[in-house]
């Protein structure tokens, strides 16, 4: 971002249009590149002096101040001096005291007192007196970053943000939308999402936006507008308070590109509430995956981003992060937490309008809208403080309850499965149910043995195949190529038990 004053804008037409560059400009980038190269070593002064006379020659001096504005930032600049300042300073001003000093020559009395008391000459005491002061500090390095190309987008990028100084409104469009609300919850803005025939447009403003008419967000619109550009498609319309007149201001993908670098909004948590919920449910063996922020939920003309969501994962299968698919049942979680009564009303009408979803709503007591938010067909959670994971959890188990029951009367009363040998946990996660559910379905081809159905024929094998005395590594290698991991188990079956050999291992030894 740059300051207001080098805020480069056209008013032609009523709008409010950012003066971006164009390849013509890099002729001037590349001097101001080229003056801050050569003046290393130099000090700041000297410096600023050489760009004073580069926005002389320019047609446009905030052009000049504009590329310098960013490059500074690449330079380093340090304080050089035979003595500290602020100690050649603390020491000359209690000579002058002394002295009294009203002429050159009482100075330099003073400057010899100073030097005398800190062993040095008079010279190294005067140079050194305000060698901290910023035009005195000195160009100790610069290696830019940048080509001329990355400047002029990085410059052009920074203006536009500059230009929502004075935004009250924004209203924007993105082929990712749920990067673009996250990013606008992690700034603490307030949203809507409206479904228009061209699309979702999410409106962005600032709490203080419901009351009055207010510009305070503007640095956050700008910050938006860096995680923005990021989308491969986008459009951004702002309603700018232009000391009094309000003009539109309209951005889209074409006229910026994004420069290298992380977004400014980081992903992160937008309220404490949130972010000890997740860190307290991370350290539970849940039979459920929480995600961040899904997709959106349409409601009615709108839309809303919920906190999180919950897929189930049956104990035993594969979620949704091993196999990179979706869960066959979501439960998403909103967590509502105490605000303006204008957000809240706003809050239960997209409760009221959400499409046909499993919502569980946690809501602060305080507000007293529990009731309300339960007569929408929403589970709910009331909390003061911290959201108690265990109310979440009984809720879910609920859910749970059902689905087994579900899924056990989805399943016939007899499995054939074609494998030889199958762990029940992969026949349950091939027919999505847990562990549990598969204990009264009956399995007539196999015989259950341990955790594992096994065909009576090649039990048979194996009791041919093992014997006393065969190592268990070697049992276990046997095992394994009729597809059976569970040994323990297997040879118990079969009337053997393991004798351990100090520290060369186990032994197959007849119970």
């Amino acid at each position: 971002m740059l300051t207001k004053d080098l805020l480069r804008v056209s008013r032609r037409g009523g709008g409010y249009h950012p003066q971006f560059v164009d390849r013509a400009a890099r002729p001037l980038a590349a001097r101001v590149l080229g003056t801050y190269q050569g003046h290393v070593g130099e000090s700041r002064a000297a410096l600023e002096e050489a760009l004073e006379t580069l926005e002389h020659d320019a047609d446009d001096f905030k052009l000049v101040r504009g590329f310098a504005a960013l490059v500074d930032r690449e330079a380093t600049f340090e304080t050089r001096a035979p003595l500290p300042p602020t100690r050649a300073r603390r020491a000359a001003f209690e000579a002058s005291e002394a002295v009294g000093v009203a002429s050159e020559a009482e100075r330099r009395t003073a400057l010899d007192r100073a030097a005398e008391r800190l062993g040095v000459d008079a010279d190294a005491v005067a140079a050194s007196l305000y060698a901290d002061r910023e035009v005195n500090q000195v160009l100790a390095a610069f290696d830019s970053p940048w080509d001329l190309d990355d400047l002029l987008a990085r410059y052009d990028l920074s203006l536009a943000q500059t230009a929502l100084f004075d935004a009250r409104e924004v209203r924007v469009r993105s082929a990712d939308p749920r990067a673009l609300v996250s990013a606008v919850k992690r700034l603490r803005l307030m949203y809507e999402i409206r479904t228009t025939d061209d699309g979702r447009v999410v409106v962005v403003t600032g709490p203080d936006a419901l009351f009055r008419r207010t510009r305070r967000y503007g640095t956050a619109f700008a910050r938006l507008l860096r995680t923005l550009v990021d989308a491969p498609e986008w459009r951004l319309e702002a309603t700018i308070d232009d000391r009094g007149t309000d003009r539109e201001l309209v951005l889209t993908e074409a006229d910026l590109s994004p420069p290298d670098g992380d977004p400014i909004a980081e992903p992160s948590f937008d309220s404490g509430v949130e972010a000890d919920f997740a860190a307290r449910v991370s350290n539970l063996d849940l039979d459920w995956d929480l995600v961040r922020e899904p997709e959106l939920l349409a409601t009615g003309t709108r839309a809303m981003v919920p906190d999180f969501a919950f897929d189930y994962r049956p104990a035993g299968s594969a979620g949704p992060n091993d196999t990179g698919g979706e869960s066959a049942f979501r439960v998403y979680f909103e967590i509502m937490g105490f605000w303006t009564p204008e957000y809240v009303a706003k809050k239960l009408a997209q409760l009221e309008a959400v499409e046909d979803v499993e919502l569980l709503v946690a809501v602060d007591e305080s507000l007293g809208v529990g009731e309300e938010i339960a007569a929408r067909d929403h589970r709910v959670v009331t909390y003061s403080g911290q959201v108690r994971v265990k109310d979440v959890v009984d809720v879910l188990r609920e859910y749970e309850a059902d689905l087994e029951a579900a899924a056990a009367a989805s399943l016939p009363g007899e499995l054939r499965p074609d494998d030889d040998a199958v762990s029940l946990s992969t026949l349950a996660e091939r027919h999505g149910v847990s562990e549990a559910v598969l204990d009264d379905v009956a399995t007539p081809e196999h015989e259950r043995v341990g955790r594992t159905l096994v065909r009576p024929a090649v039990l048979d094998r194996l009791g041919d195949e093992l014997e006393t005395g065969l190592s268990l590594a070697d049992a276990e290698a046997v095992l394994g190529t009729h597809g059976i991991d569970d040994a323990s188990a297997l040879l118990s079956r079969l009337g053997y038990r393991v004798e351990w050999e100090g520290l060369g291992g186990g032994v197959l030894r007849a119970k």
